[in-house]
């Protein structure tokens, strides 16, 4: 409980303070509700979603190295592409789907890279976990992530993280500026 004294000079703090009206708020993100992993639907859907995302990635675009990935389109220079590689962008945002169901991460990951790329941010990191305990299936987002990546045009090209900034748990992700 607060004293008397403390109440007072937090109202002598706030005179003259007025609510922000409605359409000055700063939105925040919704995090998507959670959806029962067992949920019939949700299981077709993923399924749906899986067959309709598949083998519209050209193959010669997406490379994979061991545990290090790395995609570009055609037109990204390879100068660029080589300083994405090293790490010389600043990050300007990031986004962490650990812990978050496939359709969850598709959800936000999507979400994140349309505002970034409408902001005309140029590099961000997606972090998306190494997939330790994923069981003998191996990592679960790691996969879908390049693959989503891939297909949307925000995306210009991405590449594994350097060890400080993820290693092969992220991803640095070089958007298209509008």
């Amino acid at each position: 409980m607060m004293s008397e004294k403390d109440r007072d000079a937090f109202a002598r703090a706030m005179q003259g303070v007025k609510p922000l009206r409605r359409d000055e708020r700063v939105a925040t993100p919704k995090k998507p509700k959670p959806i029962p992993r067992d949920a019939k639907a949700v299981r077709q859907k993923m399924l749906d979603e899986s067959l309709n995302d598949r083998g519209s990635v050209l193959r010669d675009e997406l490379e994979q190295i061991g545990e290090e990935i790395a995609f570009r389109r055609p037109n990204v220079p390879e100068k660029v592409f080589r300083q994405l590689r090293r790490g010389r962008f600043s990050i300007e945002a990031e986004a962490d789907l650990h812990g978050l169901t496939v359709y969850e991460a598709k959800q936000l990951l999507r979400e994140f890279i349309c505002e970034a790329s409408l902001e005309g941010l140029g590099c961000v990191r997606v972090i998306h976990g190494k997939g330790l305990r994923s069981g003998p299936g191996g990592p679960v987002l790691k996969g879908n992530v390049q693959r989503w990546l891939s297909q949307w045009n925000e995306v210009l090209a991405f590449v594994t993280a350097r060890a400080r900034d993820g290693g092969s748990g992220a991803v640095y992700v070089l958007l298209r500026r509008r």
